[in-house]
């Protein structure tokens, strides 16, 4: 028999039951036993200050999705940029088309006003090309243009810019050179050019050149008609020469 004032085992147990467990004091637990849990509390849920939040992995799939947009973009990049060079760049020879040379001009007068150096232009018309095609063909003549392209980018500075302004006619800047430097070159382009015959061809290519340095204010249109002229002085001459204007 117990006493009223004793309190049995079983009401102990009970009144036990009904208070709130203790939480272990979570600052001196060491970290690994800590682990990233999250503990619950009254009031909903807390982080212990040591823990550190981590954030969740990438799922794999995301990851290569990721990847696989990357390299798609990469690829589209490229199409671009080929689809720009082709469509400044001329098809049978791979040098400047017209509207690639208008765009190279721009930059290049813009940096020979900025530097005030002289910007040489020199037109470059293959001998008898109508003859050739005549003679041997379409496609001998179309050799011919890539040979002499060939021959021309050879021998040229990186700076110097190559465009086939039309049918055989080629031009070529020159940046930062002076009338008789730049009518030394072409006639060295010239001597290398009859010294290299195209492949497959018995017949000797030349080409005859007008050489002229563009004027202060002088627009694009009349540098080409001096430099025009002073080729067509060249065929008179005999051709397979260069004459400066």
């Amino acid at each position: 028999m117990f006493k009223h004032d004793q309190s049995s085992p079983l009401q102990s147990s009970r009144h036990a039951s009904r208070r709130p467990h203790r939480l272990p004091d979570l600052a001196h637990l060491p970290l690994p036993m800590l682990g990233h849990a999250v503990l619950p509390t009254g009031n909903g849920r807390v982080h212990h200050p040591h823990i550190r939040r981590v954030e969740a992995p990438v799922p794999a799939k995301s990851a290569l999705e990721l990847l696989v947009a990357e390299a798609r973009i990469a690829e589209l990049e490229s199409a671009l940029s080929e689809a720009r060079q082709a469509a400044f760049t001329d098809a049978l020879t791979g040098a400047l088309n017209r509207r690639g040379f208008d765009e190279a001009y721009q930059r290049e007068l813009a940096r020979s006003r900025r530097n005030g150096s002289q910007l040489a232009i020199a037109l470059i018309d293959v001998d008898d090309f109508k003859r050739l095609n005549d003679t041997l063909g379409h496609q001998t003549g179309d050799q011919a243009l890539v040979h002499l392209v060939k021959t021309l980018r050879a021998a040229l500075r990186p700076s110097d810019i190559l465009c086939r302004f039309g049918g055989e006619e080629f031009v070529l800047l020159l940046p930062e050179t002076a009338l008789d430097e730049a009518v030394a070159a072409i006639s060295r382009f010239q001597r290398r050019f009859a010294a290299s015959p195209m492949p497959g061809c018995e017949v000797p290519v030349t080409f005859s050149a007008g050489v002229v340095v563009r004027q202060s204010s002088e627009s694009l249109a009349d540098v080409i008609l001096r430099a025009d002229a002073a080729t067509y002085a060249a065929k008179r001459a005999g051709k397979n020469c260069v004459i400066g204007g």
